[in-house]
């Protein structure tokens, strides 16, 4: 059998309005904004824990497991916003 080659072949630019380009914008910031209030809520979550424990109203291993709670989700939060901030110069200093 001959080589069956395939040359000269790109990727269709995606053609967006702008209606579809606000809504892409839209839905990852939304994204966002439901990821920092989740983290904020078990931050608060976690205070509210070390006040019931001061005032003895809760158990050292609830308030340890709500820090340690907030504690992993920010560090994830900021884990992703530094990859964000990555991609972000590296799609900088690309030249087309």
């Amino acid at each position: 059998m001959s080589d069956l080659r395939i040359g000269n072949l790109r990727q269709a630019p995606i053609q967006l309005n702008e209606n579809q380009k606000q809504a892409i914008t839209s839905e990852f910031g939304k994204v966002i904004k439901g990821a920092i209030d989740r983290v904020d809520g078990m931050d608060k979550e976690a205070d509210k824990s070390i006040m019931d424990l001061l005032k003895g109203k809760a158990d050292i291993h609830e308030t340890m497991i709500a820090m340690q709670k907030a504690d992993i989700s920010m560090r994830l939060l900021l884990a992703i916003r530094n990859k964000a901030i990555e991609a972000y110069k590296e799609i900088t200093h690309m030249q087309f």
